[in-house]
């Protein structure tokens, strides 16, 4: 049951480690209560909130760390998932407990591999979980949880997709999907002291979409709080302050990056506080501009349980017959500044049957079934991939899987996102051509990407098919033998950044995450040097 309460912003919201500050400012929030602002907050979460307003002491708040009366108990649950869930869970541990090395082989081959997982109180994971109901105001999310986050398998009714290893998986499950995969990491230990990464399982997406919309910043703020201060009184917290924990948040960037104070601001504070900029934070969209947030590939459908079964999509996708030189899956976005989908669009549609489009508008609901998204895909050769509401997007995902050569109008949608995943030289395995050119009617889609040469063409579509078992999330309940694919990849990626820092440490060097505006260029090109790509990228 949702309940009301009603409040006034405040000018000057501290967001910082500063627990009793934190806890004087919500007081504030409170003693100022009027009906014309109103924040949604399950019943249990005003009354845990009102405990500490009444009690105003960092000992109550303790108490609420953790607490399972915390959160959304109240929320109706589906029975059927939380059963399936929980049998998930007890399978789950029955493979992974008490994981440690058996051997001196075992031991030298997960040296400097260890990781330590934090057992975090239920409320920043397992409850958002039981409480699948309450995670969105739209849809039900409970049927996405299933099968360990990947959702209910996909029947090949239409022969577009396998037999096995098609999941209608939500894209936004990635936190929920990296956690299964984590539980059957083979380096995983008990013992904190040997660990060189502690992976913090907090499910972050999940938590903050509860109140992206019409709710009070404070709400937005109070899980993300909770888990920092949980984390500052940990011994493993206080060898490195963080700088050897990473944690997965399965939505864009910009959704734990609020600058202001303003209930109508987007999003919340995670990745601002200064407990977060010391850690190695995992996002699908990463900001260009910050030194510890990593892009890692968006979840598709497909989530194999064999090597055999990525070498059998992948031959399927080269011995696809190509119809469409191009195609775009997406709708316009015309509320959104400078974008060029409708430019896009309307290059399409003039090309007749060159280019073969998927158009997501309302009332058709094609775009969110796999087959369709697929089957448009399996059938190009190259396929456009404009800024949506933010600069990536899944479907860049969905046509790698369909060995569909990607088409970028912007760097941040690719090239300075995934740079463990796909090649630096991103002219290997994609075509880019500027948004602006677009834009203003200087760039034919159709003429640029004709005139590239066939050969060419076909050494693309090969490296593209060659990235598929690095851009998918293996089933968790099974392992890749020969292969790595996308939670293997990023585990190899974050060891190596947190060694990284460890060495730069004790060289004395500053690790700090400052927020440089030229972090994009330095990460990439290893220079801050003038780049024909500056002004995609002017903080302005």
């Amino acid at each position: 049951m949702n309940i009301n309460v009603t409040g006034n912003p405040i000018d000057n919201f501290f967001v910082g480690g500063d627990w009793d500050k934190y806890l004087d400012e919500i007081s504030k929030v409170r003693k100022e209560l009027k009906p014309d602002n109103q924040i949604h907050l399950t019943e249990n979460e005003a009354q845990s909130i009102n405990k500490v307003f009444d009690r105003g002491n960092e000992e109550e708040s303790d108490k609420l760390v953790g607490s399972k009366e915390n959160g959304v108990e109240s929320v109706p649950v589906e029975e059927k998932i939380i059963e399936e869930v929980t049998e998930q869970e007890e399978t789950m541990e029955d493979r992974t407990a008490g994981v440690e090395p058996n051997s001196d082989s075992d031991f030298e081959s997960c040296s400097g591999r260890y990781i330590y997982v934090h057992d975090l109180p239920s409320q920043f994971n397992e409850d958002l979980i039981k409480h699948c109901r309450s995670l969105s105001e739209w849809s039900n999310m409970c049927p996405f949880i299933s099968n360990f986050g990947l959702g209910p398998r996909l029947k090949n009714s239409e022969r577009v997709l396998l037999n096995t290893g098609w999941f209608e998986t939500n894209q936004f499950m990635l936190e929920v999907i990296f956690h299964n995969r984590m539980k059957q990491y083979k380096c995983l230990t008990n013992d904190s002291s040997l660990a060189s990464a502690i992976f913090v399982p907090y499910y972050a997406g999940l938590d903050v979409v509860r109140y992206l919309w019409n709710s009070h910043r404070l709400m937005r703020d109070y899980y993300s709080l909770n888990l920092v201060k949980w984390l500052r009184e940990t011994p493993e917290w206080k060898r490195l302050w963080g700088r050897d924990h990473f944690l997965v948040a399965g939505r864009i960037t910009w959704d734990f990056r609020r600058l202001t104070n303003g209930d109508s601001d987007w999003g919340n504070r995670l990745m601002l506080l200064p407990e977060s900029k010391n850690m190695t934070m995992l996002t699908i969209e990463s900001s260009p501009w910050s030194q510890n947030d990593f892009a890692i590939p968006y979840p598709t459908y497909f989530h194999p349980s064999s090597d055999d079964e990525v070498f059998q999509w992948q031959n399927k996708m080269r011995r696809m017959k190509r119809r469409f030189l191009f195609s775009f899956a997406g709708g316009p976005r015309p509320n959104v500044t400078n974008s060029i989908r409708g430019e896009i669009i309307d290059q399409c549609q003039a090309t007749r049957r060159k280019c073969k489009m998927l158009e997501c508008v309302p009332g058709s609901n094609k775009c969110y079934k796999p087959v369709y998204v697929m089957k448009i895909f399996e059938t190009s050769t190259f396929c456009l991939q404009p800024p949506g509401d933010s600069y990536t997007r899944r479907s860049t995902f969905d046509s790698i899987l369909a060995g569909c050569i990607p088409v970028f109008f912007h760097p941040g949608s690719a090239y300075v996102q995934y740079l463990w995943h796909l090649p630096k030289d991103y002219t290997k395995y994609s075509v880019f051509i500027p948004a602006n050119e677009v834009k203003n009617g200087k760039a034919s889609i159709e003429r640029i990407l004709s005139r590239i040469p066939k050969a060419k063409i076909l050494a693309m579509r090969d490296q593209v098919i060659k990235l598929i078992p690095g851009v998918v999330y293996a089933d968790p309940r099974s392992t890749l033998e020969t292969l790595e694919d996308a939670f293997d990849i990023t585990i190899d990626g974050v060891l190596e950044r947190i060694e990284q820092t460890r060495r730069d440490i004790s060289e004395g060097k500053d690790v700090s995450d400052n927020g440089e505006e030229f972090t994009w260029k330095k990460t990439l090109f290893g220079t801050v040097g003038e780049h024909e790509w500056d002004p995609f990228f002017a903080r302005s």
